[in-house]
């Protein structure tokens, strides 16, 4: 255990656990206990006086987590069956905190939501249990209060904050009928207007449900494991809004493409989704699912918010380089860009201040370690680990909310005694033919820029994507004509080719064939877009295929010119 900045020394808290069998720890909600497994035992300590709270025999533990309020800790082994195939003994174990007594014990087979849910006051706690959801109360569990029975319920969410408690339940489509995920107040399941709120889509086979920390919306992202179009590797994915109220809404993302990462702000009242083919596109949205600010495109798979909501960082992690751009949401301005390549987890601090990035094994076994930064982009703390080591799990001890006061934003990088590491820019292979040649800036994709897309003063409605392409599009179209009068006039005309010089004088009197005339037009029009490109290539730009045979055809078409010209 390390202290946290501004010292990143070793914390005399919790003596150091050496062990190739330490690999499972957690915090409480508050951060004020600490429970370990060290391959034996299962220890809990108290992190403000060192005390030794409790040790339990369960050395095969995988995971670990604590109620709330600290009254229960939840552990949880493998599933195993005898040879003989008799049932395998219970895996799932709550103990009280204060007594250290075993409350309960379950059969939890998939580690996939192996925690029971508790609300907030641990007044209720739900388990998902052969497609229903089991409801306990005040940490009862020997007594089921309340059961939610629907046909098969694959998933569920309990809502955060105080009463009324709410759960979100996911229920997948089968026989042609569409999957649906419903919004429920506790206790009310019965009846069929006991629903909040219902919303049923088709393209489904899992989902993730978010609920935003007022607990008046969900947000629900749809995947299918397979694209049917072919157009994705991941599959498809839909995002869809549902509130408590009943209203619901599929939220229209401008770009095709995955969904990588949606957050919600801690205000409740935004969201921010990062979604397309890369380079994927971020966007705002409000509750009514309308954009607020474009990010516009670039290198990145994942969005998160400070605690106090104020800051959100862009990143492009896993098989991305770790570039993270750090905004000020308040005023859609960038702070700064920092690179942590390699980094497989990321996590802000409590303070809204410091961040953590680090490089874990069993994703990555090399050059494991974490580093500490500022917002700004200044590295404070490195820590790498010997080469013969792995780093398993790294996070922040965790502190409840209004502890640490939310702070001004500064622009300017904070000062640090770490080195700072320059990232290597791979350069672009170039083929033996043009390494000698002038480089070209051409660009595999165009990258668009961050834009306002709140209605501007005077303006009723902000443009839609396509209006801006569109308007982006015909700005181009009067650039290049204005280009191309440019070229046209007197003074900057270029010298004609020498064999097209006596045919240009004949061409000026008209045949008296309309049709004719017309073809001779094109025809000269042609000539004159090859004669660009030409000058084009002698400048050492590189051209498309389809500009190379327009170049191939200028014999041809001189020829044609000719042959209408004499009026043969």
């Amino acid at each position: 255990m390390v202290n946290g900045p501004p010292h990143f020394t070793e914390s005399t808290l919790f003596p150091r656990e050496s062990g190739k069998n330490c690999k499972v720890y957690t915090f409480s909600k508050d951060g004020t206990l600490f429970a370990w497994g060290n391959g034996e035992k299962i220890n809990i300590i108290n992190v403000t006086n060192k005390g030794l709270r409790h040790s339990f025999d369960l050395p095969k533990t995988v995971c670990l987590e604590f109620s709330p309020k600290n009254t229960v800790l939840a552990t949880w082994q493998p599933y195993t069956t005898s040879k003989d195939g008799t049932a395998g003994v219970p895996n799932l174990q709550l103990y009280d905190v204060k007594t250290g007594t075993c409350l309960k014990s379950f059969i939890q087979k998939k580690m996939q939501n192996w925690c029971p849910s508790w609300s907030e006051d641990e007044t209720i706690c739900a388990r998902n249990v052969n497609n229903e959801v089991h409801f306990f109360e005040n940490n009862n569990f020997n007594t089921i209060a309340n059961k939610l029975h629907l046909q098969k319920i694959n998933d569920f969410v309990l809502s955060p904050g105080p009463q009324p408690y709410k759960v979100a339940v996911y229920v997948p489509g089968s026989k042609g009928a569409p999957s649906f995920v419903r919004l429920y107040q506790y206790p009310n399941f019965d009846g069929p207007h006991a629903a909040l709120a219902n919303k049923s889509f088709f393209k489904a086979d899992k989902v993730t449900m978010l609920w935003n920390k007022k607990a008046t919306a969900v947000l629900v992202i749809a995947s299918t494991d397979v694209d049917k179009t072919g157009a994705s590797y991941y599959g498809e994915q839909t995002l869809h809004y549902i509130a408590v109220n009943g209203e619901s809404a599929v939220v229209q993302l401008p770009k095709n493409g995955p969904i990588y990462d949606v957050v919600w702000n801690s205000s409740s009242t935004e969201f921010c989704a990062v979604y397309g083919f890369m380079p994927a596109k971020a966007t705002i949205f409000n509750l009514k699912c309308d954009p607020v600010f474009d990010f516009g495109t670039g290198p990145r798979n994942a969005a998160y918010y400070s605690p106090h909501g104020h800051i959100l960082v862009l990143a492009g992690f896993g098989n991305l380089r770790g570039q993270m751009e750090v905004w000020d949401v308040k005023n859609y301005k960038l702070i700064s860009k920092p690179v942590a390549s390699d980094s497989t987890y990321f996590a802000w601090c409590p303070d809204g201040e410091h961040i953590l990035t680090a490089t874990c094994a069993p994703r990555l076994r090399v050059n494991n370690g974490y580093k500490i930064w500022h917002y700004t982009g200044s590295v404070l703390h490195k820590h790498d680990v010997p080469s013969n080591a792995e780093l398993w799990q790294v996070s922040w001890q965790p502190f409840l909310d209004g502890i640490f006061p939310a702070k001004t934003i500064t622009y300017q990088a904070v000062p640090s005694d770490v080195p700072s590491e320059e990232p290597k820019v791979a350069t672009a292979y170039r083929p033996p033919a043009l390494r000698n040649k002038p480089i070209t800036n051409s660009k595999l994709h165009e990258e668009e820029p961050p834009q306002n897309m709140k209605p501007q003063a005077g303006n009723d409605k902000p443009l839609s994507k396509t209006a801006l392409k569109n308007q982006r599009k015909h700005e181009a179209k009067k650039a290049a004509k204005q280009e191309a009068r440019n070229e046209k006039s007197p003074d900057l005309a270029p010298t004609p080719a020498p064999q097209s010089t006596p045919r240009n004088t004949i061409s000026q009197s008209t045949s008296g064939d309309p049709e004719v005339d017309k073809k001779i037009k094109n025809l000269k029009k042609k000539l004159k877009a090859i004669e660009q490109l030409k000058e084009q290539a002698a400048a050492g730009k590189q051209l498309e295929k389809n500009q190379l045979e327009k170049i191939q055809k200028e014999k041809a078409l001189l020829q044609e010119l000719e042959d209408l010209e004499l009026g043969i």
